[in-house]
């Protein structure tokens, strides 16, 4: 047991010093002003300029709808819910003026159900999904879509907090 309680206090030293290598205090440095962290060649390792304005790719700024990839479903449907509409057809509308970009679209259901039905529940919401999408200009051949019905739960549980997790449809780029 004190081994055990030695490693924790070793990860908790070395993530400790971790974070708080990774902060600065203002003062010194490169003189940027814009808080991005300067590498020895002098490149910025932030993805927001001066402004806060984000440069880097949009699938990757935490403010977009764009950094939401899965959309979940309510019990035993495959139409997209109004709560998740507008993160479907942004990355709709992403896909459109980034012709060279595709995305699969993974549909998943929860336990309930045969294996059959649940596949072809999956199919539905990653269809639904495409679909979605297409009407936001995204074409054809960049949306693939792939059902896995029950078997790859994003939480596994036999109640309502499992099983809501494992209704959804997952974007991966």
């Amino acid at each position: 047991m004190k081994l055990c309680s030695l490693n924790q206090i070793a990860a908790a030293v070395v993530l400790s010093l971790a974070v708080a290598g990774c902060s600065t205090l203002g003062g010194g440095g490169s003189g940027s002003g814009d808080g991005a962290a300067v590498s020895d060649a002098g490149s910025a390792t932030s993805a927001a300029d001066a402004a806060g304005a984000w440069r880097g790719n949009p699938l990757d700024n935490p403010n977009s709808p764009l950094a939401i990839r899965t959309i979940f479903f309510d019990y035993d449907e495959s139409q997209i819910r109004e709560d998740h509409r507008e993160v479907v057809i942004a990355h709709g509308k992403y896909l459109a003026t980034n012709p060279n970009v595709t995305v699969t679209v993974e549909g998943h259901a929860d336990e309930r159900g045969s294996r059959e039905y649940n596949i072809a529940l999956g199919e539905r919401r990653a269809n639904a999904v495409r679909s979605l999408m297409m009407t936001q200009g995204a074409s054809d051949n960049q949306i693939h879509t792939v059902s896995y019905g029950e078997e790859r739960p994003l939480m596994v549980g036999a109640d309502e907090d499992a099983w809501s997790q494992n209704r959804r449809a997952e974007l991966l780029y």
